[in-house]
């Protein structure tokens, strides 16, 4: 099977997560902490409920596949296909009631992401890509994404989602990123990167990434004619300090300040 056979089937799970997600947005509900120090890490109904629909749905259909989720572990992950499923990105905007969180669902094909998708069920958005072409389809229509050129690190918009999760040697390190920006702001989460395919943001630096938190955007940013890698220049879909760049010139240029 090629990867555009697999391409309905995630627009399933996408819908399926999401009518399981809605209920839950903006109402009381109950949080746990799954972190094991003092930094919080919110866990919700919700997120547990999405991710077990569509362990259930890629169980049933493609039984041989592995699955990677945020919520319930890993199962065969030296599976041919493994999906790469974290139900709610930016859990803290959910269950502040801001709208900047998303479903993001990844196909790997012997450890490479092939596609990914980010949902967006509350304001009804899609993005999608497969590495070669990006995706928007949303209450505007559809449209297919392009990265923006930039020609420098000055002239970029820049996106972390808080200073405050790195620590305090890759703060300091970012803050060479923040001082030679036009522009940086906080928050966003997977939106930041979905911006950034879309052509609104020029440059998102991040850490403590695991690979469900990136490996769905890796194909969207991609496909729009982006760049996604390690602070290190290395391959994203493993997680850890990433950087993501619409023009190859910024991406070098905050590489070179990342690692002085």
């Amino acid at each position: 099977m090629t990867v555009i056979d697999f391409s309905a089937f995630i627009g399933r799970l996408a819908t399926a997560s999401g009518e399981t997600i809605l209920p839950f947005f903006r109402t009381s509900l109950s949080i746990d902490d799954k972190s094991k120090t003092k930094d919080f890490d919110p866990v919700t109904e919700a997120d547990r409920a999405a991710e077990a629909v569509m362990r259930r749905l890629i169980k049933a259909n493609f039984p041989q596949h592995g699955i990677v989720g945020e919520e319930f572990g890993n199962e065969r992950e030296d599976a041919d296909y493994v999906w790469v499923l974290d139900p709610i990105d930016g859990t803290k905007s959910f269950i502040g009631g801001f709208p900047i969180w998303g479903t993001l669902i990844a196909l790997l094909h012997r450890g490479m992401p092939v596609f990914g998708m980010m949902h967006q069920p509350f304001i009804g958005e899609r993005f999608y890509g497969d590495n070669g072409s990006a995706n928007y389809k949303g209450p505007s229509g559809e449209r297919r994404l392009q990265v923006r050129r930039c020609a420098s690190l000055a002239e970029a918009t820049t996106y972390t989602t808080s200073p405050l999760l790195m620590n305090e040697r890759d703060r300091a390190v970012f803050g060479r990123i923040e001082q030679g920006a036009r522009l940086s702001r906080y928050g966003g989460d997977c939106y930041s990167y979905c911006m950034l395919a879309a052509g609104h943001v020029d440059l998102v630096v991040e850490t403590e990434l695991k690979p469900y938190d990136i490996a769905a955007l890796i194909p969207i940013v991609t496909g729009a004619g982006g760049i996604v890698t390690t602070w290190e220049g290395k391959p994203a879909q493993g997680g850890g300090r990433i950087i993501a760049a619409g023009d190859p010139r910024v991406h070098e240029e905050a590489l070179g300040l990342l690692n002085q």
